[in-house]
Parts: C-alpha cells; structure tokens; sequence
C-alpha cells in the first residue's frame, strides 16, 4: 500500500497518544512481556510512523515491561533453497564463501516490517544472536530473553519464544496474522521433521559457514488451530489505529495449539 492509499483510507492522523490508548483499551498493561507482530500501513497514516509505533508501545509497557519483536533474515540461509526469488546453481559457492556473518548490530531483518526494522536499532534493544531467526528485546527481561538463542531448532527450547513463554508473555498482533509462537509448538508437538540448515556466523571471531539440525517450519498448517483457538474465547480482539488487533496469552496458544496438533496425529505428551 502506497502512502497516499494510507492517507486516503485513514479519517484522522494516528498519533503516539492515540496508538498508546488504543494499547490500552485492548488490554496491555504496564509491566507485560509482549511479543508483538505489526503492519505499520494497517495502523492507518502515522504521525511519526514507525518510531511512533515504538514509542506508544514502550509508554504502555513502561520500562517495568518487555517488549520483544522477531527480527529474521532468512535471507542468510543456503542459497541452495531460496524460491522468493531463486538464484542460479552457479552462483551458490561464491554465495557461501562470501555472504557476510549475521552480525546483530549490523545485519537487517529481511520481510519484517518496517517497525520490526526500526526496533532492532532502537537504544537499549538487545537482539539475539541467531543467523536466521533473531529477535530483538527492549526491557526488563530483554537480556534474559535474547541471550543464549540455540543454534539448532532456532524456535524451539532454547529460544527467545521459550522464554517468553516461561515469563508468562502475551502476543500482540497489529493488523497481521503472522504468529511466531506456533512455531515453538510445532517443536513441542514434533508434528515437523527435522531438516539440516546453514548460514554464516561468527566463532571467537572468525566466519564460519555452519550447518545444523533445524524444524521444517510450515506456517501453512496453522489456519485451523488460529481458528479453533480463536473459538475458545481466548483472544482479546479490537482495533488499534485503523488495524484489527488480537492480544492473547502466549502459554495458553502454545499449549493449546500442542494438545491440538498432537490430538490429531495420536502423539501423547
């Protein structure tokens, strides 16, 4: 969406103040840990924009709180596997040898958004160091959260998603369907093979082309259990700005999207 198509369909200019009251209707507190998901077109025209978004979640939050976004770049995968777009076999080795090491202050997310983008630069965000599946952390419990991020299975046990969810977090989606916590119930439920993955990374110092054992992600299969957790009454709906906005606790999905994957392929806990 162009900018003049967000000014035209917007009735009144978002502000920080406005985005933070909405926040606050929709039920986020002081003091949360929340993941949180956003379109920044989906909020409506922004005074201010991204940094405006930022502002009135971190005033809503307050620094008793943690604010927490996923910041990937799967772009430093092997070449091998890319299809959006796919790049020529000949290429492939040089992409290897030459693709920089993800370096958490330097390395852009890739498809995130432009708040996405925005946070993981923003003063005193940490961001975890993970080639293909960091997130970034603003607050109390932002060192816990992104410290130690696992190599292998990047989503799983030893994530930032896993201590979100020993922190009793909630997820925010602004105007977005994308949901990252079910990836860290698919590990759970082990509905996915195991595949291995590669990327550039940093060993005392040295770039190291490494491979490791991942999950084969498939955010294809969570329609039916957004749905059916949905049906439950569980998730918090509303609007901020101009966007559809869902809140919900972030234990209550994972533990409900394992009961119901693993119900369905006869798999008990």
């Amino acid at each position: 969406m162009t900018e003049a198509q967000t000014v035209a369909q917007t009735d009144w200019p978002r502000t920080r103040q406005t985005l933070a009251a909405d926040l606050r209707a929709l039920g986020v507190q002081a003091g949360d840990v929340l993941l949180a998901h956003s379109s920044l077109s989906a909020l409506g025209w922004v005074a201010g924009g991204a940094v405006a978004v930022i502002q009135a979640l971190q005033d809503v939050l307050t620094p008793k709180g943690t604010l927490v976004m996923p910041a990937f770049t799967l772009n430093l995968t092997d070449p091998a596997g890319w299809r959006n777009p796919p790049v020529p076999e000949s290429w492939w080795a040089t992409l290897r040898a030459e693709m920089p090491a993800f370096d958490p202050a330097l390395t852009p997310t890739r498809k995130m958004g432009r708040v996405a983008e925005l946070f993981r630069t923003w003063p005193d965000v940490r961001r975890s160091n993970h080639p293909h599946s960091s997130f970034s952390a603003w607050g109390k419990h932002a060192a816990f959260i992104t410290d130690q991020h696992s190599l292998s299975f990047s989503l799983g046990e030893g994530s930032p998603l896993a201590r979100v969810y020993d922190l009793s977090g909630r997820v925010l989606l602004l105007g977005t369907p994308n949901n990252t916590s079910l990836h860290l119930a698919e590990v759970r439920a082990r509905t996915r093979p195991t595949v291995p993955f590669s990327g550039p990374v940093r060993v005392d110092g040295e770039r190291q082309w490494l491979t490791f054992e991942e999950a084969d992600y498939d955010d294809s299969t969570f329609p039916p259990v957004k749905a059916a957790f949905e049906a439950t009454g569980a998730v918090r709906q509303g609007v901020v700005g101009s966007a559809a906005a869902r809140l919900m606790s972030q234990r209550a999905l994972v533990d409900f999207a394992v009961h119901w994957w693993r119900s369905r392929t006869g798999e008990q806990a």
